[in-house]
């Protein structure tokens, strides 16, 4: 079987809500989060390259190659599962960059999971996991592929049932680095942890909504338009901004009054990724012997 033939999905994530419980001494944040997945992905093509080598078929505009977490992704299982085999992958971006929905991490997850069944490796589920996080706290979500209640820098993950809505998601002409949403000084850092079932009754915020506002007005402006329609949350520290809707006939009609000069789209929040459908999938078909 031609190994361009089937895509590997890579969804998009939101931050049901985002709270910062406090900092560790070596800086880095504690969280606490409920992620979950959306219909929206990019999607990905792994084929055999015959010196070993691996590449981008075509890199991300200002993403140099050597940075990009799908190529290191590939390098880094290289590494650990000792096989010696080359690729390029191929993406087709639709999740949009620097926008607070995981895209960079989940390309990297399906690389994982996807190079892991292609070559054999043999990893399983945890130890894809530990790898994904060193290439960033979000990509384990990916791989082990469930929405999740997370905890300390997002790595401490409890697989958690969520409702489904359609949501609208709001993409700002801006990109928000994350450094500098968690070097603001007004930050807060000590939200008092909640538990699952607060969650579920309506609690829980973004604390990075106000410093991310004030400092980027686009973003502010996109959540002030969709707040006449529902709840709107920032995901992540942005910049893309989102709000949940019961029926997708409201989610559509929202997005048709979005006013000229924003953009978004509409998607379906899911607690199971597609990535673990792909996997099933490969694994009936026996997809490892196309690279054997």
């Amino acid at each position: 079987m031609d190994a361009l033939s089937a895509p590997w999905p890579a969804p998009a994530k939101l931050n049901r809500f985002l709270h910062v419980t406090g900092r560790r001494a070596d800086g880095y944040h504690l969280l606490q989060t409920a992620f979950q997945f959306v219909e929206r992905c990019d999607w990905l093509w792994f084929e055999p390259h015959p010196d070993a080598r691996i590449e981008l078929a075509q890199p991300l505009p200002g993403v140099p190659v050597e940075t990009d977490l799908s190529v290191r992704a590939a390098h880094l299982l290289r590494e650990a599962s000792g096989r010696v085999r080359g690729v390029t992958i191929h993406v087709e971006k639709h999740v949009p960059i620097g926008g607070g929905l995981g895209g960079g991490s989940s390309d990297a997850a399906t690389t994982l999971a996807a190079l892991n069944a292609l070559w054999g490796c043999g990893l399983g589920e945890d130890a894809l996991a530990a790898l994904g996080l060193r290439l960033g706290a979000d990509v384990p979500v990916f791989v082990r592929g469930r929405a999740a209640w997370a905890e300390g820098v997002g790595e401490v993950l409890t697989p958690v049932e969520l409702d489904q809505p359609w949501f609208v998601v709001v993409v700002p002409a801006c990109a928000v680095p994350t450094a500098i949403v968690f070097a603001d000084p007004d930050l807060t850092r000590d939200t008092p942890p909640i538990t699952i079932r607060a969650f579920r009754a309506g609690q829980g915020g973004n604390d990075c909504e106000a410093v991310v506002y004030r400092r980027f007005p686009p973003v502010a402006r996109a959540a002030e338009w969709l707040s006449g329609f529902t709840r709107a949350r920032l995901t992540g520290t942005g910049a893309c901004v989102f709000g949940a809707f019961e029926r997708r006939e409201g989610a559509e009609a929202a997005l048709k009054a979005m006013p000229e000069g924003m953009r978004g789209f509409v998607t379906r929040g899911l607690n199971r990724s597609p990535l673990l459908d792909r996997l099933d999938d490969a694994a009936d078909r026996e997809e490892s012997a196309d690279w054997s």
